[in-house]
C-alpha cells in the first residue's frame, strides 16, 4: 500500500490521504474544486467541475496512473440542477466514459457546487 500525494491537486483538509495505490488499483478522496496554487474556488459549475477533473488527474499522474485508466468515478453536485453543465466538463476529462455514480448532496466542503472521487487501474 502506498500512499499518493502530490502538490499537484489540494492538500487535505481533513484527517485523510489524496489517496492510496493498493494492490494494483488508485483510489483518489474526493476533490473539491480548490486551485492547488493558490487555493482559491472558480465560480460557476463548469470551472468547478473542470478544476475538480484536474485534481483528480493530477493525484491519478502521481500514482503514474490516468485519465484512460478510471474504471468507477463517484461524483457529488450540490444542485441536481448543474448534472448537465457538469456533464459537459466532466466529459472532456473521463473520454473513456468509465462506471459513474452521479448524486445530489445537501452541502460540500467550502461550499463548493461538485466533488469528484476515482477508482483507477494504477
Amino acid at each position: 500500500m502506498n500512499v499518493i500525494h502530490t502538490e499537484n491537486a489540494p492538500g487535505a483538509i481533513g484527517p485523510y490521504s489524496q489517496g492510496f495505490v493498493v494492490n494494483g488499483f488508485v483510489y483518489t478522496s474526493g476533490q473539491i474544486p480548490v486551485n492547488p496554487a493558490d487555493g482559491s474556488i472558480p465560480e460557476g459549475i463548469s470551472a468547478q467541475a473542470a478544476q475538480s477533473c484536474k485534481n483528480v488527474l493530477a493525484i491519478l499522474e502521481a500514482a503514474g496512473s490516468g485519465a484512460e485508466k478510471v474504471i468507477k468515478t463517484t461524483c457529488f453536485l450540490a444542485e441536481i440542477a448543474d448534472f448537465a453543465a457538469f456533464n459537459e466538463e466532466y466529459a472532456k476529462y473521463f473520454t473513456s466514459k468509465p462506471a459513474r455514480s452521479c448524486v445530489a448532496v445537501k452541502d460540500l466542503p467550502k461550499g463548493v457546487l461538485c466533488e469528484i472521487e476515482a477508482v483507477a487501474e494504477a
